[in-house]
């Protein structure tokens, strides 16, 4: 009997379910839907029925269900998920990380595991006295707790005692030296967790609503399985989930030597095929700025895609990302742009999710939207007195728990002013483009132009950057974005392995992108729903 496969990928735009045949390696059916962030169940259960209906199949003979998601890189690009306080503790030279707060504390042990220092209890204490009301859960990194995680555990022991909220240890997600990445490992763990039990609980809800009982793995960033179970204290495993499921795909296109590139709605996702094999990265993963040492495939990822917020400062200057926004010509339910958008704080119009309780006055953020309706960061700024970090950091916890949605002016709008897709309404991405046009004395046709080019640079720049990374284990980011504006010095790159494009947007980008590197890009068969068909892929690989 044939052993059907259900791969479902979730990422920040859309949401795909494949249908694979795992003997014949064939896909039977495919579907696709906008992804509902504020409850992911709706949205997964839409694909799965609509996947279901489409194929015919008696659901009985649907034998494991495979799950991809971007979710998780999403959030870390977009600096989302929860609130993390990260403790580090020893002499270590101080760094940051990309949370709600780094405290660095006395003790540590050397490599020996001999204590180097006593701990600081009594300011751990007080920092936590502090922190309470402030952060979802904590990281715990401690000089060398590899090889004696005493400090870490006790550490451990007083967050329990006064702020019973998810801890992880180091030790526990890391066993190799370098304490920056330990550090980070172990946030990302913390960061992840609520995200990853909402994604948990929208995929099970989906599955009663489809009455549909097979077993269910997430495919984690090395392309190994986890179990449901296992995914929410294992978060961290599945910040790369959505690129291994693009390696995987990329793999079984019989290509020897390739990069695979997804460009999704809120980032670019890259990885390497290398004797038609995907790779693990041997000192782990790069999502962002964050260097890590969780297992998973060679890979990066860039806050650059179809709906990354398009941002027009006071000065003239435009910035593309990393934060998504609904794009204009998708959004419903927010006034014609003309009465709203414009530069910085007018960019973009934020609404409350429908059906949220706003009985409240002890919010007058909440409030004001409540009143008042979709509302620019300005306008609220004006009617509440917020201003400057304190409104960023409101806007940023109720975006953070799906209480409000936003939209503004993306590339996705660029490509329907400029005709090159037809999948919402072109008349709102034309007006927004000729609003922000008028700012910078363009037309709207110039200015969508500039916004595509804008996008193609970033990508070509991404690819660029985890290249010199990945053989020469530098990152010249700072140097690679600022090449073309320098007064003295030029220089092109090209590249001599193909790209395969994964990913609705990738045929509208990745042309260009791959004529500027003198190389040749591929679609294949069913490259829009990728990582769906590459979930599916690994999954049917369980033994």
């Amino acid at each position: 009997m044939s052993k059907y496969i259900i791969g479902i990928d979730t990422g920040g735009t859309y949401t795909d379910a494949v249908l694979f045949d795992s003997n014949s390696k064939t896909v039977l059916a495919t579907a696709k839907e906008p992804t509902t962030h504020h409850h992911l169940a709706l949205s997964t259960g839409k694909a799965l029925a609509r996947l279901l209906e489409k194929s015919g199949v008696d659901k009985t003979d649907i034998t494991r269900m495979a799950l991809s998601t971007t979710l998780a890189t999403n959030a870390v690009i977009e600096q989302k998920g929860a609130r993390v306080a990260a403790f580090i503790i020893g002499y270590v030279k101080q760094f940051k990380l990309p949370i709600s707060g780094t405290i660095f504390i006395k003790g540590g042990h050397d490599i020996s595991g001999k204590e180097e220092e006593d701990l600081d209890i009594d300011s751990i204490v007080d920092t936590i006295q502090g922190l309470r009301n402030e952060v979802d859960a904590y990281a715990i990194c401690s000089a060398m707790s590899m090889t004696n995680p005493n400090h870490e555990l006790v550490t451990e022991k007083a967050i329990s005692m006064l702020d019973p909220k998810p801890v992880f240890c180091s030790h526990r997600v890391s066993q190799h030296a370098g304490i920056r990445e330990r550090a980070a490992t172990a946030a990302l763990h913390a960061k992840l967790m609520p995200l990853m039990q909402d994604f948990i609980n929208g995929v099970q809800e989906a599955l009663i609503e489809n009455d549909l009982h097979c077993p269910v793995v997430l495919i984690t960033g090395n392309g190994d399985r986890v179990s449901l179970a296992d995914a929410t204290e294992q978060a961290g495993i599945t910040v790369a989930s959505g690129p291994a499921c693009t390696a995987g795909f990329g793999a079984s296109q019989d290509s020897d030597f390739a990069l695979v590139v997804d460009v999704g709605g809120t980032t670019t996702d890259i990885a390497m095929i290398e004797n038609g094999e995907m790779l693990l990265s041997p000192d782990g993963c790069k999502i962002g700025e964050w260097e890590t040492h969780m297992e998973a495939v060679d890979m990066f990822t860039g806050g650059i895609g179809g709906d990354s917020h398009v941002l027009v400062d006071n000065n003239g200057k435009i910035e593309i990302g990393p934060s998504r926004v609904i794009p204009l010509s998708m959004a419903k339910g927010f006034p014609n742009c003309t009465s709203w958008l414009g530069t910085e704080l007018k960019s973009k119009c934020i609404s409350l999710l429908p059906g949220l309780n706003t009985d409240t006055h002890n919010d007058p953020v909440i409030y004001t939207l409540a009143a008042n309706g979709p509302s620019t960061a300005d306008s609220i700024r004006q009617q509440t007195g917020f201003s400057g970090v304190p409104l960023n950091i409101r806007l940023e916890q109720l975006s953070r728990s799906q209480k409000i949605l936003e939209t503004g002016f993306t590339p996705t709008d660029a490509l329907h002013v400029l005709g090159l897709i037809d999948i919402g309404d072109s008349r709102k991405a034309e007006t927004g483009a000729k609003v922000l046009a008028a700012l910078l004395d363009l037309d709207s046709k110039h200015f969508c132009e500039k916004i595509i080019t804008m996008t193609e640079d970033l990508i070509e720049n991404l690819l660029i950057d985890y290249i010199i990374h990945r053989y020469w284990g530098k990152s010249l980011t700072n140097f690679i974005s600022t090449r073309n504006d320098h007064p003295v010095l030029e220089v092109q790159f090209s590249m001599k392995i193909p790209l395969i494009g994964i990913g609705a947007a990738s045929r509208y980008f990745l042309p260009r992108v791959a004529d500027r590197l003198g190389t040749v890009v591929h679609f294949p068969k069913y490259c829009e729903v990728g990582n769906g068909v590459g979930a599916a892929i690994l999954g049917s690989q369980l033994r």
